[in-house]
């Protein structure tokens, strides 16, 4: 049988590519393992779906002074230790991973023990993390063609990003119904984020007396970010994170207000819902957001506010503006090149398994 190890955590955006690649690797036989850090959020969304699960140490490269800069380096030492021992245990005959921390002892490890191992870039410039592998990687697969071109030309494929299946599927009355709201307002989606969402949720938060009385707001702010003093307000429900009903609310939402990551922007350009995106400002991040809004606004699929821009009046007035424009968003996403991710990445695996 097949083998093969993912791996990528830190962050959802880390995790859910991984997720809507399984169900193709599970059609095609594969055996699946999943490699991830010790309580990342991937630890829950994979063994929920029953794949085996191997924690490992990891540890974070920051560009700034942090007191963890002195310890972490200990920590990948140590994942690399254990994703080592991992890869002559599983024996996998090829690794994918999505990026996060928790990957590079993973993919260095892989190499080492002449695994081939597949990374995947989502944003159009690669993370530190990625940057990393970059050595080890047989394959980068590549979400922007801009990307392709700065990276060493035997490796580089532009594949996009893999969609979950079900996202595409969801019921706009089951949605409706889950949130509890009427069919007489337009439907606004919130989504935070699970880094840096605490800017957009507190500026969401501010016009929300405003903004209720034209939408009605589905408001998915990220892990501990809920507030409490806004449960049972009429027109708006929030949640940390949502998985099941996820397509449902899609489908039910008439715009989308989203930080810029690569995933989260892919998953509404695949569904074509007409989108505002606040890209993590420079300050907070290497700016792969910025570059990533930027080139979904040049393509007509979205409209770009930077955080520092941010108003209540002009928050307010952006939004109003998307949603009486929508139409030409929806035909420019309806309109645009679908890459079919999943079938490329997996082509991809299988060059490197078919003598199995």
């Amino acid at each position: 049988m097949k083998h093969i190890v993912l791996t990528g955590g830190g962050t959802a955006g880390h995790v859910t590519p991984n997720i809507a690649l399984i169900p193709r690797l599970q059609e095609l036989g594969y055996e699946i393992s999943y490699i991830g850090s010790y309580e990342g959020i991937e630890k829950k969304l994979i063994e929920e779906m029953g794949i085996p699960y191997y924690g490992i140490a990891s540890g974070k490269l920051r560009r700034y002074f942090d007191l963890k800069n002195f310890t972490d380096p200990f920590r990948v030492l140590k994942g690399f230790s254990q994703a080592k021992k991992l890869m002559k245990q599983l024996k996998p005959d090829v690794v994918f991973s999505k990026g996060g921390f928790v990957t590079v002892p993973v993919v260095i490890a892989a190499g080492k023990c002449k695994i081939p191992a597949i990374i995947h870039e989502s944003d159009m410039t690669p993370g530190l993390a990625n940057k990393l592998c970059l050595s080890s990687a047989a394959k980068i697969c590549c979400n922007f063609p801009e990307t392709v071109d700065t990276l060493p030309k035997d490796k580089a494929v532009l594949t996009g990003t893999p969609i979950r299946s079900e996202l595409m599927k969801g019921d706009r009355e089951a949605g409706r119904a889950f949130c509890g709201f009427t069919s007489d307002k337009p439907v606004m989606m919130v989504i935070g984020g699970s880094l840096g969402a605490a800017s957009v949720n507190d500026n969401i938060r501010k016009i929300l007396p405003a903004l209720l009385e034209k939408f009605q707001v589905i408001h998915l702010c990220g892990k501990g970010k809920t507030d409490e003093s806004l449960v049972g307000t009429a027109g708006y429900v929030q949640y940390e994170y949502i998985q099941q009903e996820l397509p449902d609310l899609f489908a039910l939402a008439d715009i989308v207000v989203s930080r810029a990551g690569a995933n989260a922007i892919c998953e509404i350009r695949e569904l074509a819902k007409p989108n505002l995106l606040i890209p993590l400002s420079a300050k907070a991040s290497r700016g792969d957001q910025i570059l990533n809004a930027r080139s979904f606004e040049k393509q007509g699929f979205s409209r770009v506010m930077e955080e520092e821009e941010i108003t209540e009046e002009s928050l307010l007035k952006e939004i109003l503006t998307l949603y009486e424009n929508r139409q030409q968003y929806i035909d420019a996403m309806s309109g645009s090149d679908h890459l079919n991710s999943i079938d490329q990445i997996v082509s991809i695996i299988e060059s490197f398994t078919a003598h199995k």
